[in-house]
């Protein structure tokens, strides 16, 4: 396999970080390698943000487990404390991706595959990483959407679209096993 695949094959979702934050260097080639991501008709309908104030991070995730509890249905927010109680597993680091409702469904794709290009040069220079749509709860109330907007430096008008949490990893783990039966080849 060549050099790209094996870092495909070797990406996993870290849900266990260190306290240690990556270098800005590090962390300027990632955020240089999600804004080389295509985007339909080249619009770029969204902005990178890299977030290393840990304040900033956990009113962020606090703001996000308010919300959770005040669900009716307790299943998500059950399932975030039997791992630990922390939406954001301790990451250091926050790539936040807001994008321009205007352009929704082609900037939500956009945005994805951005995020691909984020967790894919994460792993290939070492740091762990996991696609966090979680960080959204923190504008979902409404109560601090407009200070996290703020706060993040959001352009007028945009909205959170994902986000993706960096670091080194406490822990390990392989990557999912890959399911070959949703693979079909249609063939003349």
């Amino acid at each position: 396999m060549n050099e790209t695949l094996n870092v495909i094959a070797k990406r996993y979702s870290c849900r266990d970080f260190k306290n240690d934050m990556p270098s800005d260097e590090i962390l300027r080639a990632i955020a240089e390698a999600a804004i080389q991501a295509p985007s339909g008709m080249n619009r770029q309908a969204w902005r990178v943000i890299v977030v290393k104030d840990k304040d900033l991070i956990q009113d962020m995730e606090s703001e996000g487990m308010a919300y959770l509890a005040g669900m009716e249905d307790k299943s998500s927010y059950n399932r975030i404390m039997e791992r630990g109680g922390r939406l954001f597993y301790g990451a250091p680091c926050m790539i936040v991706v807001p994008i321009d409702p205007a352009q929704y469904a082609p900037a939500l794709i956009d945005c994805g595959i951005l995020c691909q290009n984020i967790t894919l040069a994460a792993t290939s220079l070492g740091i762990a990483s996991i696609m966090c749509g979680f960080a959204g709860l923190a504008f979902a109330s409404g109560t601090r959407a407009a200070e996290f907007t703020k706060r993040l430096g959001f352009p007028d008008g945009y909205a959170f679209g994902c986000s993706v949490l960096l670091g080194y990893a406490n822990t390990e783990k392989p990557p999912h096993v890959p399911d070959h039966d949703k693979i079909t080849f249609i063939e003349s």
